[in-house]
């Protein structure tokens, strides 16, 4: 499959959506919520990419706290690469959300126990749970063709509404019901002006992986 020809085209009557994704990033799973709640509301079919943390910092002078998460970056891209050469696109999804619900409010860091849960649970061989840079031409090239639609100065999320990409939106914690439907709306909106490129606020808060974590807490 070309990085550059996704699988899913667009229903008919709705926009043609792609998320790009990195396993690791918290604030790529929390869009992901949202965007998942929307699609099954309305209908959408997203196609689900990889872009991958480790190859957009490669040769950049990074703080050390984030280099020693980078391999983590590599090793979990190329994982879900592999899967879905493996089990074609349907299995994407699914494997992150495997992933990532370890990963992101489970807080786990066993990598090699939490790999081998997700491909238990997808259904996919274990044998995908050997990293190999077999896949890594494929990897690069779902990657890039995210920086080819948004530029190379963001990172992970990438959405695209047919053929306009942003980087975000950003969201802590993830919309939900209608609140998400008017986020949806907005960024379709956003993608039809031809010349928005940038609406952004600093972040009050970290990833909100449960609304109960908003909820006031008792004396």
């Amino acid at each position: 499959m070309s990085a550059s020809t996704p699988s899913v085209t667009a229903a008919e009557g709705q926009p043609r959506v792609r998320m790009w994704f990195d396993p690791t990033c918290p604030w790529a799973w929390m869009t992901s919520r949202w965007l998942g709640e929307v699609a099954d509301v309305r209908g959408l079919e997203v196609d689900w990419q990889v872009m991958s943390l480790a190859v957009l910092n490669e040769g950049r002078d990074l703080p050390e706290s984030y280099r020693a998460r980078m391999p983590r970056s590599m090793r979990l891209t190329r994982l879900v690469t592999a899967a879905r050469e493996a089990g074609g696109d349907a299995v994407v999804k699914p494997l992150y959300d495997a992933l990532g619900s370890r990963i992101h409010p489970g807080r786990r860091k066993d990598d090699d126990a939490i790999v081998a849960e997700a491909l238990a649970e997808v259904g996919l061989d274990a044998s995908l749970a050997e990293e190999t840079d077999a896949h890594d031409e494929t990897l690069r090239g779902t990657h890039q063709a995210a920086i080819d639609l948004v530029g190379d100065d963001v990172g992970t999320p990438v959405v695209a509404v047919d053929d306009i990409a942003f980087f975000g939106p950003v969201v802590s914690p993830a919309p939900t019901g209608e609140e998400a439907l008017r986020l949806f709306d907005g960024v379709v909106a956003a993608a039809s002006v031809d010349g928005f490129f940038e609406l952004k606020r600093s972040r009050t808060r970290g990833p909100v992986f449960d609304q109960a974590e908003l909820a006031p807490q008792e004396a």
